[in-house]
């Protein structure tokens, strides 16, 4: 990994990959920078109406606006088509002319006005059609588990489990100390670090490649539990509670969100250096290979010895605004974990008081990225803001309000929040979790998070894309900047009730999945051309064909103008700013995935698949399930579930829940996946089954065990949503 610059001057991590390989070229989106340097491909594209909208679709009440790449210069006419071909409206569309970020030529068609529920719309314009979509309120229920469900994939030191991710996706635990593993459970430092090792087995790999870092899986973390946390204030936490994700602990009392969080926040509190040692209480900045692992490799068979870096300030700060984070928001549910989460943070913030300008060094790349940041009063502030927030003393509050960036116009800057520039983190919780700031401290700290969203709604507003990010701001990993801003309008949203802010978060979901200058989504398995070569050691089918592609929910980094690898560099030279990116596994500065990315898409996408109060509520029945007991014998069943759409929409990914009465336990299952424990089942679709049409049924079978008592299931929820 070397470092390069990003627009505000921070330190952005690049990877470097062990593997040179080709990749096709998406055209339509080159720069004309000279009439000819445009390749003839791109000015054929650029000559013709093209329809990017969000392939997965839109919500029936959020706006739904699309463009179109064309020469034309006057207005034309737009029609929306439903799946028989009947048009259901028409309008006109409004030129924007010259987009720089995508160096094409637009208009924008707006069909917000259209409510109607149904599936396979197109959107007809000038002789072109947009890819199909669909228009309905449960939309965005599949990538709501999809993309959390990217962490639990990229669990390490833990066997990932065939019946909770297929067959495709399992693997044994990684790096464990089974060889030919060398770690983590006994990791040496580098040397000149320490004279001792740790244990730190667990936590997400960070991207790609088998590196743990604490700086990213900091706000990483962080991201996921404020995704919990920001839906309980608005009472819609039920759709992340307990048994609603693919996770092993389901069942176990707890929301599946914070038990996602937990794998990595124990490991994050086992990098906190022990009591007795030099830098105590401090985080190890990150683990990872002596050398950078081959492409591909699985983490199993990762030969590779793991090292223990220096600690620094910025992971020990970190540590410190993740834990006190999960002291608050884990407390009503396991007050001994929220304790010691506690514990971990005020050693931390103790530690960084002591050692404040511990950085980590730049030269630090080899084997994983070096992730330098050598400005962390951010840092400061927003483990301030946690701990404040969570424990209410007042040496935290003295620390925020004589923070320089308590009121600093720079906490929400032109291009979003990131792991090395945390400071809005620290405003997004002193504004949203109940303080002892005086009311005005709160209202000024509440008026910049509205300010910063009003800033990328003016952005989006004057681009022909409606992109938050300005037009130099595709740098490394520019889509998960998208995404953390979409997650600012969406607190502006909360604090204000003002709805423009919700379509403005709902918005960049549209950029990501397809409403953007190479009409790509840019999350696996979501759209109708989805990237699937992202940049990673394991999901490498590119590489080699018995592996799999990326799990569905996984997102790309996205267009990179740095072009900062050798893919890049052969095969987008020229490229428009929005349209530097190739979907080929060798391309890791613009197609690689990260933990810190696919956070903000988690955070997004459960806000967007909330219902709101104003329509496009789903029927309160839209479900009908049949439970037949097929055979009984001494101590076993087998057993036929038919689960029927008695709605009027397709249901498209499906996952049917029910607790079994007398104790009986599902022991094999035909034509779905069935995990259960405890008393709670859950079947999910096996792919080729997983739509539902109105009016039509899926049925799947199971057996299991009884003991003397064999009662049928009585109550039975499909997507969260109770059946008749």
């Amino acid at each position: 990994m070397r470092t390069s610059l990003w627009p505000s001057g921070r330190g952005r991590p690049l990877r470097l990959p062990t593997a040179l390989l080709t990749g096709a070229l998406l055209l339509g989106g080159l720069a004309p920078a000279a009439a000819a340097a445009v390749p003839a491909a791109a000015a054929r594209i650029a000559a013709t109406a093209a329809v990017r909208v969000n392939q997965v679709g839109y919500l029936p009440d959020g706006p739904k606006r699309a463009t179109v790449v064309t020469t034309a210069t006057q207005a034309l006419t737009w029609q929306l088509r439903n799946a028989s071909g009947t048009v259901v409206a028409s309008g006109s569309t409004v030129p924007r002319g010259a987009d720089a970020p995508s160096g094409q030529s637009v208009q924008v068609a707006d069909f917000s006005s259209y409510k109607t529920t149904g599936t396979g719309y197109v959107l007809a314009v000038d002789g072109g059609s947009s890819d199909p979509f669909d228009i309905r309120a449960d939309l965005y229920d599949p990538l709501r588990s999809d993309a959390m469900a990217f962490f639990h994939h990229q669990r390490s030191g833990v066997a990932i489990d065939a019946s909770l991710v297929g067959p495709a996706y399992a693997r044994p635990a990684g790096h464990v100390g089974v060889a030919p593993n060398r770690g983590d459970t006994s990791v040496p430092c580098q040397a000149g670090v320490c004279d001792y090792s740790r244990d730190v087995r667990g936590g997400w790999y960070d991207a790609g490649d088998h590196g743990k870092y604490v700086v990213n899986g900091g706000i990483a973390t962080w991201l996921v539990v404020s995704s919990f946390e920001r839906a309980k204030r608005a009472g819609r936490d039920a759709a992340l509670g307990d048994s609603t994700l693919r996770v092993p602990e389901r069942g176990n009392g707890i929301p599946d969100v914070l038990d996602e969080a937990r794998w990595e926040l124990d490991f994050l509190m086992r990098m906190q250096v022990p009591e007795g040692k030099p830098y105590a209480g401090m985080a190890f900045h990150k683990v990872h290979d002596a050398a950078w692992t081959a492409m591909p490799t699985r983490p199993e068979q990762d030969p590779q010895p793991r090292e223990l870096h220096r600690p620094s300030t910025a992971a020990t700060l970190n540590l410190a605004a993740a834990a006190a984070q999960c002291a608050r928001v884990f407390r009503p549910y396991d007050s001994a974990y929220a304790d010691r989460c506690l514990s971990a943070a005020r050693r931390a913030w103790t530690a960084a008081q002591a050692d404040p300008a511990l950085y980590a060094p730049a030269t630090d790349s080899t084997g994983g990225g070096a992730y330098e940041d050598n400005r962390v009063t951010d840092e400061f502030y927003w483990a301030a803001a946690e701990l404040y927030a969570t424990t209410g003393e007042s040496a935290y509050r003295d620390a925020v309000t004589s923070s320089p960036w308590h009121t600093s116009a720079d906490a929400f800057s032109p291009y979003g929040f990131g792991w090395a520039d945390t400071a809005a983190l620290g405003r997004l919780v002193l504004a949203t979790v109940p303080n002892g700031l005086p009311a005005a401290d709160v209202a000024r700290v509440r008026s910049s998070v509205t300010a910063a969203a009003d800033g990328y709604l003016s952005r989006m507003a004057a681009q022909g894309y409606a992109v938050p990010v300005p037009a130099d701001g595709y740098f490394w990993g520019s889509n998960g900047e998208v995404a953390n801003d979409a997650i600012v309008m969406a607190v502006a949203g909360e604090l204000t009730g003002e709805a423009r802010y919700r379509a403005g978060a709902l918005e960049t979901m549209d950029y990501l999945l397809g409403r953007n200058a190479l009409g790509r989504s840019y999350v696996t398995g979501h759209g109708e051309t989805f990237s699937q070569n992202q940049h990673h050691r394991f999901w490498a089918h590119q590489l080699d064909a018995s592996l799999p592609h990326p799990p569905a929910g996984s997102l790309a980094g996205g267009p990179n103008s740095g072009l900062q690898d050798p893919v890049a560099v052969e095969k987008l030279t020229g490229c428009a700013p929005a349209a530097c990116y190739v979907d080929d596994i060798g391309s890791y500065s613009t197609n690689e995935v990260a933990v810190n990315w696919n956070a903000p898409l988690a955070w997004l996408a459960a806000y967007a698949a909330e219902r709101t109060s104003g329509g496009g509520e789903p029927p309160a029945a839209a479900c009908a399930v049949t439970y037949t007991v097929d055979n009984v014998w001494s101590n076993g069943f087998t057993a036929t579930v038919a689960v029927r759409n008695t709605g009027t929409t397709p249901v498209a990914g499906w996952q049917l829940a029910w607790a079994y009465p007398g104790g009986q336990h599902v022991t094999s299952a035909w034509n779905a996946t069935v995990t259960q424990s405890g008393t709670a089942v859950s079947a999910r679709d096996a792919d080729w089954n997983r739509t539902i049409a109105p009016g039509t049924s899926a049925s799947f079978g199971v057996q299991g065990t009884h003991s003397g008592s064999n009662p049928s299931p009585t109550a039975f929820a499909l997507n969260g949503s109770a059946c008749a």
